[in-house]
């Protein structure tokens, strides 16, 4: 199961770090607006909010990778 985790994990996390530089290279944190105002967090939580969503995010494109990968016969005795 931590075998399985990891292989979940580590792309997802490595993935979310290539989209943060990507994301916040071309965007300003201090800039971004939700319903037409600003949102008031200072960038350090603007750039950990997106982290940890762009991490959750491929988290669950990598879980379901990893379940698409995974044979019938494996994913019904790991139940």
């Amino acid at each position: 199961m931590a075998n399985r985790m990891m292989w979940i994990g580590w792309p997802a996390f490595l993935a979310a770090c290539v989209l943060e530089l990507l994301v916040f290279a071309l965007v300003d944190p201090l800039e971004l607006q939700w319903a037409g105002q600003h949102l008031g967090w200072s960038r350090q939580a603007v750039y950990t909010a997106g982290f940890f969503s762009f991490w959750f995010i491929c988290m669950g494109a990598c879980t379901l990778s990893t379940m698409l990968r995974t044979p019938a016969a494996d994913a019904r005795s790991s139940t």
